[in-house]
């Protein structure tokens, strides 16, 4: 390999290292801003929910946030998109905010069975070997 040749490596090879470091504050900078704009959301959800639920609804929402905080979420996401839409007449008092719990629990229910196979159970003769 010739000089020219490991100088044009080499060149390369410090142009990607220093657009890496480059890169690096920029990906530092993106992270940044997709924090900021999550705190802003973050906080108009809030201020959202602040002026649709009342003091005992709210109370309760966070209770819920603390057992199941997907379902917390999901009840907010939906609060905040009717808040929008305009399809909230007044604030949102507790027994409203369970209706609105019941409903997300029916559309997110599984239901569970458990199925016992008692036949494999008699069928097991080990012990009659002796």
């Amino acid at each position: 390999m010739a000089d020219p040749e490991l100088e044009a490596i080499r060149a390369r090879r410090m142009a990607e290292l220093q657009q890496q470091m480059g890169g690096g504050s920029s990906t530092d900078e993106q992270q940044q801003k997709q924090e900021e704009s999550r705190a802003r959301q973050e906080e108009m959800k809030n201020s959202i929910l602040v002026q649709v639920l009342d003091q005992a609804a709210r109370a309760r929402l966070n209770s819920i946030a603390l057992v199941k905080p997907e379902k917390a979420k999901m009840v907010e996401n939906m609060l905040c998109q009717m808040a929008t839409q305009g399809q909230l007449p007044g604030k949102i008092g507790e027994e409203q905010l369970k209706s609105l719990l019941e409903q997300v629990s029916m559309q997110t229910a599984k239901k569970t069975t458990v199925k016992f196979d008692r036949r494999r159970m008699n069928l097991d003769d080990s012990d009659d070997d002796y």
